[in-house]
């Protein structure tokens, strides 16, 4: 018999090997794909730092979270669908269980028939009666294609509604919740979003556009001829004409943070939330795939997440920032979007707060 002896040099030789064989060929699910992303300016210029979302009132979503989008009902009421699946009506100062998707409502709106439209992550495209009752119109495209993430939402006039796809390829239930997928989708950088029409007449669902790297916040201009989409993983908002394979014309771009959500106002302006301030490690891994994949085999708390800080402006149809409201200390965070309610005051939406963050009227 060989008695073989293992020193503590060879060891930690063995060791280093093995740690990387494993940083170097473990299996994940990325393909990431080179980008050059465009040099971060920061907070300057319209994006100067302020403290105007500083101080904000709550109200308790009681031991729910994730209060991702709002919609004022016809009823006067808002519409807040949390991480649970549980949407909840607030008015009176009194909150209320309406409807349990059991699945992940994200985008949400109210539809000239006054039904309750969600786009939930994932369930597909759901209708909910003012009895709470849930239907599903669509989980999938007219040639087959399943909706792995639907984000969010906006109804036109004549009862079509368009929504996006975040991403065909890491759909938000089979990756870990929508937090998790969407990291894995902007690590890749793939062209892996879209945007989606649901006809209610012919119940078809077609792809109105597609290659775009997180298909996120999805919001019409007031005469319906267009809408924007945001694109979180470019840092940027597009405009596009209703339609299918139109042109999209970026009219906001390099935002000092990653997009969500984009209301629209009832003067036609439109709210959008930054979830976080931009990742300079992730922007300097933009254009080195490989190295980008030996990150994602690193623990998760060793690999890029998001800051705190809480972000919404107001842009007008072309893009023009009109007004930022910020909370650099990030005490109100992941910030999605805003909705203004019936009694003037500005609610803040967020991926991961157990609250609702609230503002007096200006």
């Amino acid at each position: 018999m060989i008695d073989i002896h293992i020193t503590k040099p060879m060891m930690v030789i063995i060791t280093a090997a093995l740690a990387a064989a494993y940083l170097l060929l473990w299996p994940v699910p990325i393909e990431p794909v080179a980008w050059d992303a465009p040099e971060n300016e920061g907070y300057v210029s319209d994006f100067a730092p302020n403290t105007k979302m500083q101080g904000l009132a709550r109200v308790s979503l009681n031991g729910h979270s994730g209060p991702e989008d709002i919609a004022l009902g016809p009823d006067g009421k808002l519409y807040v669908p949390t991480h649970d699946g549980v949407i909840f009506t607030y008015g009176g100062g009194k909150l209320t269980e309406f409807a349990k998707t059991q699945g992940r409502p994200l985008g949400i709106e109210f539809g000239p028939n006054g039904k309750l439209f969600v786009a939930d992550a994932y369930r597909g495209l759901l209708e909910i009666g003012p009895d709470g009752n849930i239907i599903v119109l669509t989980n999938k495209t007219d040639d087959g294609s399943p909706i792995r993430y639907a984000d969010d939402l906006d109804v036109a006039d004549d009862g079509s509604i368009y929504f996006t796809d975040a991403s065909v390829k890491f759909g938000a239930e089979e990756f870990g919740g929508t937090l998790p997928a969407s990291l894995l989708d902007l690590m890749e950088h793939g062209p892996n979003g879209r945007v989606l029409k649901y006809d209610p007449a012919s119940k078809s669902t077609s792809v109105l556009l597609d290659g775009l790297s997180f298909a996120n916040g999805m919001a019409l201009t007031a005469d319906g001829s267009h809408y924007l989409v945001v694109e979180t993983g470019t840092y940027s908002v597009l405009r596009v004409p209703v339609g299918v394979n139109a042109e999209a014309t970026p009219i906001l771009q390099n935002l000092p943070g990653f997009p969500d959500n984009i209301n629209r106002n009832a003067d036609g302006t439109f709210w959008i939330g930054l979830v976080s301030p931009r990742s300079p490690a992730v922007e300097f891994l933009s254009d080195r795939p490989f190295l980008r994949k030996i990150v994602q085999r690193l623990p998760t708390f060793m690999r890029p997440k998001p800051l705190r800080y809480g972000f919404v402006l107001r842009i007008d149809e072309d893009g023009n920032v009109l007004e930022t409201l910020q909370d650099p200390s990030g005490d109100y965070a992941l910030t999605t979007g805003l909705i203004e309610g019936a009694d003037r005051k500005r609610y803040i939406t967020s991926l991961t707060e157990p609250d609702i963050g609230v503002l007096p009227p200006k």
